[in-house]
């Protein structure tokens, strides 16, 4: 039996998408997909005593049918404005100091060029922070189907899944039926049920990056996020 979630890559993403991974086998970053303007591949919310705000990569969109993995980073700057952000923001947060320095280390590093290898080193390094060990692949290693549902299926068959967990959005346009006819199951992520942690600047908001939830509970985050049975 193995599991297997395929997703857009997104910065910094809120707790459900680490959830989503941790409930998997294997997990696959579809950059192959068309980079979409105004959307979560390169921004995200976090919480200010001014209230909610976005915290954005800027990027070079230069063509419409250009994929995530070919976004080139427009501002290279970013990370620095980024940290000093996070840095103000989160102070007062309890367990801010305890990633600070691991934090700092990551944006002030994070030269790279494009927008997908930024996504996936901040995905990785907060994998290992929330003890998340699921094998993050890449869909650029794979030969692609053309059809919507026909890649994901392709990409189950190649990595040997018996499920594919799909994010609820995915309902709009699933050919469910095909995964059948394939022999995978296809199971549904639930994003309900979350509860509050302590955070800063209320009200309470869960849908802001897992960095608010890191810096506010620390080690016990991954309390606050959703028990997953494998």
């Amino acid at each position: 039996m193995k599991k297997i979630a395929i997703l857009q890559s997104n910065y910094i993403p809120w707790k459900g998408y680490f959830d989503l991974i941790r409930s998997v086998d294997e997990f696959v970053l579809y950059d192959d997909m068309q980079y979409t303007k105004n959307d979560w591949r390169n921004r995200n919310k976090i919480k200010t005593r001014d209230g909610l705000a976005w915290i954005t990569i800027p990027v070079r969109q230069e063509t419409l049918n250009q994929t995530i993995r070919e976004t080139k980073i427009a501002n290279p700057l970013w990370h620095k404005q980024h940290w000093k952000m996070l840095a103000q923001d989160y102070a007062r947060a309890a367990h801010f100091k305890e990633y600070k320095e691991v934090f700092e280390e990551l944006y002030l590093g994070a030269t790279e060029t494009y927008l997908s290898e930024i996504n996936r080193t901040f995905l990785v390094a907060i994998n290992a922070l929330l003890g998340i060990a699921t094998t993050i692949r890449c869909s650029s290693e794979f030969t692609l189907a053309p059809g919507k549902s026909e890649r994901l299926v392709e990409l189950c068959r190649n990595l040997g899944a018996t499920t594919y967990l799909s994010g609820p959005a995915a309902s709009d346009y699933l050919d469910v039926p095909l995964f059948a006819e394939a022999g995978i199951e296809v199971e549904w992520m639930d994003y309900s049920g979350y509860p509050a942690y302590t955070q800063l600047f209320p009200p309470f908001e869960h849908g802001v990056s897992i960095v608010d939830l890191l810096f506010n509970e620390g080690k016990n985050a991954i309390s606050f996020m959703k028990r997953v049975e494998r």
